[in-house]
C-alpha cells in the first residue's frame, strides 16, 4: 500500500485536473469574466491557506517575512498566478479545455529553454542526455504549433451543438487561444525558476503559498477594476459559477498544492510529471462527451508530439540524474526539488539520497545540479 498510495493520489490529482479545466470552461462559456474568475479563485485559496500557514508558523516558530523574499513572492505572484492565469483562463475561454490541457505538457520542455538561457541548465550536444532535452523540446513545440495552426479535419461532434457553444469565434479565436494558451506556459516556466531564488530566501512553503495567493488577490482585483468597468461582470449569477469558484479555490489551489507536494516529497517530482499527460486524455474525452468540443485531426496528432516530447525531455533528465548517482565526483548539491499543479518547490526533511538514486526520481528538474544555491526545506 505504500507504494499504491502515490499512485493513487496522483491519478485522483489529474481527475481533479480535468475536473477543473472541464467546469471552468463551462463557467467562461455561460459568460463569466475570466478575471473575475482568478480573483475569486485567489480570493478563496488565501481564505484556505492562510490560517494553516498562520498557525504552522507559530508552532515552527520560523523567521519572519524579510524584503528580499517579500519582493521575491510579489514578483512570483504576478507573474505565476495574476498574469498567467488571465492569460490560461482567457486561452481556455477562446481555444477549449482539450487544447489547454494539452498544451500544459509544453510547460517542462519551456522550463528546459529558459533554464538554458539562465545558465542553470547545460547542454552538450555529445551527451544522449541533453540530445534527448533538445530532441524533446523540439517534439513539444512543433506538437504546440500543430494543434495552434493544423487543426484538420473535424473527427467528433462537428454537428452536434450551436456554433456559439463548440466555438468562442471561429479561426481567429481558435489561434487566438492557442497563442494565450502558449504564452500561459513561458509564464508558468519562469514562474517554476523563479521559485528557486525564493525557496532559498523563504523556506516556509505553506507560507510562501498563502502570501503569494494573498499578493495575487490584491493584483488580480486591481486588474479587474481596470478591465473590467461593469459592475455586472462581478456577480455571481448563477450556482454553477460560485461552484467552480470554491472549487477552484479550494479544491484547485490549496488541496491540490498538498498533495502534489506530498507525491514529490515520496517519490520526486520525475514521478510526478509523469502523470501529466493523463490529465490531457481524461479532458478530451469527457470534453467530447459531455461539452461536445470539436476534436481534430490536427489537434490530435499535435497533442501526441507534445506528450511523446514530454516523455522524451523527461527520459533525458532521469537519465542525467541516472548517470550523476552513479558519478561520485557529480554528487554534490542535488537538493532542490520543482513541483508542478502547482509544481512548488519541496523538500523532504526525511530525504535519504541513496534511496532516492535507486528509484532514479528527478530531485532537481529540468535545473542545473551545479546551481550554488543554499538547500532549503
Amino acid at each position: 500500500m505504500g507504494r499504491l498510495e502515490p499512485i493513487v493520489a496522483m491519478l485522483v490529482l489529474q481527475f481533479t485536473y480535468a475536473g477543473l479545466s472541464l467546469s471552468t470552461r463551462v463557467a467562461l462559456i455561460q459568460g463569466l469574466s475570466p478575471r473575475v474568475f482568478v480573483l475569486y479563485r485567489q480570493a478563496i485559496a488565501t481564505t484556505v491557506l492562510a490560517p494553516i500557514a498562520y498557525f504552522s508558523r507559530r508552532k515552527s516558530g520560523s523567521c519572519s517575512l524579510s524584503l528580499r523574499s517579500f519582493t521575491l513572492l510579489f514578483l512570483s505572484s504576478l507573474i505565476g498566478v495574476t498574469i498567467n492565469q488571465n492569460v490560461y483562463f482567457e486561452g481556455l475561454h477562446l481555444a477549449s479545455s482539450s487544447i489547454a490541457s494539452a498544451m500544459a505538457n509544453l510547460i517542462p520542455a519551456v522550463t528546459f529553454i529558459i533554464a538554458v538561457f539562465a545558465g542553470m541548465e547545460r547542454v552538450n550536444i555529445r551527451s544522449p542526455r541533453s540530445v534527448a532535452k533538445i530532441a524533446g523540446t523540439l517534439m513539444c513545440v512543433s506538437g504546440a504549433v500543430s494543434m495552434a495552426l493544423l487543426r484538420g479535419p473535424k473527427l467528433l461532434n462537428s454537428t452536434l451543438l450551436p456554433r456559439p457553444v463548440m466555438e468562442s469565434g471561429g479561426d481567429q479565436s481558435w489561434l487566438l487561444g492557442c497563442l494565450f494558451l502558449f504564452g500561459s506556459c513561458c509564464l508558468w516556466s519562469i514562474w517554476l525558476i523563479l521559485q528557486v531564488p525564493v525557496s532559498a530566501s523563504h523556506p516556509d512553503h505553506i507560507s510562501s503559498s498563502a502570501w503569494m495567493c494573498f499578493m495575487a488577490t490584491l493584483q488580480s482585483a486591481a486588474l479587474t477594476l481596470v478591465l473590467e468597468r461593469d459592475p455586472q461582470t462581478w456577480k455571481i449569477h448563477s450556482v454553477l459559477e460560485l461552484a467552480c469558484c470554491v472549487y477552484s479555490g479550494v479544491i484547485g489551489s490549496a488541496v491540490s498544492f498538498f498533495i502534489q507536494a506530498w507525491c514529490i516529497s515520496r517519490r520526486g517530482p520525475l514521478f510526478s510529471a509523469m502523470f501529466n499527460p493523463l490529465c490531457t486524455v481524461i479532458v478530451t474525452v469527457f470534453a467530447a462527451l459531455f461539452l461536445h468540443e470539436e476534436i481534430y485531426a490536427g489537434s490530435l496528432i499535435g497533442a501526441a508530439g507534445v506528450i511523446m516530447g514530454l516523455y522524451v525531455v523527461l527520459w533525458g533528465k532521469a537519465e542525467e540524474v541516472g548517470e550523476t548517482a552513479e558519478d561520485p565526483t557529480l554528487k554534490t548539491d542535488i537538493d532542490e526539488t520543482l513541483h508542478d499543479d502547482t509544481m512548488n518547490i519541496v523538500k523532504d526533511e526525511s530525504f535519504d539520497e541513496k534511496a532516492c538514486c535507486c528509484k532514479i526520481d528527478l530531485k532537481e528538474p529540468l535545473l542545473s545540479a551545479k546551481n550554488n544555491l543554499q538547500p532549503h526545506s
